[in-house]
This record gives structure tokens, sequence and C-alpha cells, in this order.
């Protein structure tokens, strides 16, 4: 099964970190994000967002691991899913995307499966999921 979306980020706040000891050209930084979803794809999701990035080049590699609670395909329930990416100024690459296997509640109890993160011109976020779902736990089984 398939689903695709956008999302907003409606909320990005820095989170203090220990410094790591190590000095490097890029700084490394966390934050938790707040997102909502439109489409196939809709709801919310907390994140837990971990970057190194140079804002000043738009360099940089993040990892995020997200708990997104909603609707995927019109069937209602939670899950988490983790993703990182590459960014070379307006190069996106070396991309990563899973849904953390049996992270799934109510009629999305187990799924799996990958995606991805799109960014138009436009700044639009667009978000697309490629998944399963166990048919031994859900409804329609």
């Amino acid at each position: 099964m398939r689903a695709s979306g956008t999302f907003k980020v409606a909320d990005f706040t820095p989170a203090p970190v220990p410094a790591p000891g190590i000095e490097t050209a890029v700084p490394v930084g966390v934050a938790t994000m707040e997102k909502t979803y439109e489409g196939e794809v809709t709801g919310r999701s907390a994140t837990l967002f971990t970057a190194a990035y140079d804002q000043g080049t738009g360099v940089g590699t993040y990892v995020a691991m997200e708990s997104f609670e909603g609707s995927l395909g019109g069937r209602a329930g939670a899950f988490n899913f983790a993703h990182s990416a590459t960014t070379l100024g307006d190069f996106r690459g070396s991309e990563f995307f899973v849904i953390v296997p049996g992270s799934g509640t109510g009629e999305l109890a187990g799924i799996t499966g990958t995606g991805g993160i799109e960014i138009d011109a436009d700044g639009t976020h667009r978000v697309w999921f490629a998944y399963e779902l166990d048919a031994q736990r859900t409804p329609d089984a």
C-alpha cells in the first residue's frame, strides 16, 4: 500500500546538548519538533531531531525519530518512523526512511515499510509511505 501527503512544521524547539568534547567544522544540535500532516497521511507527529548542519551553506546531515498519530490510507493509529538525509545546499541525498517494526497501534498495528520526504521548490514538504499491514492484526482480517 502507499499513502502520501504534505506536512508543516508546527514547532521547532532547540534543546540543550552537552558539549560533545570534540569540535568539528559543522555544529551539532538537537531539537524537538511537532508536525501536522494532510492528505492520505493525516495527523500529527512529535520528533526528536539531531543534526550536524551549517545554516550558512545549507550543508549537513540530520537524523530524526518521529512518533506519528493519525491515519494512513484511512486507517487510524500510531507508529514510529526514522529518517535521515544529507544536504549539500540545494541537493538532498543519502536518504534513509523506515517504519519502526512493532511500533504500530490501532488499525496500524503490524505496520512495516519505508517511505520518503521531498521538498518542492516552493518549500512544500511532501511525505510518502510504502507500507504493509500484518493481516492477522488488522480489523479487516
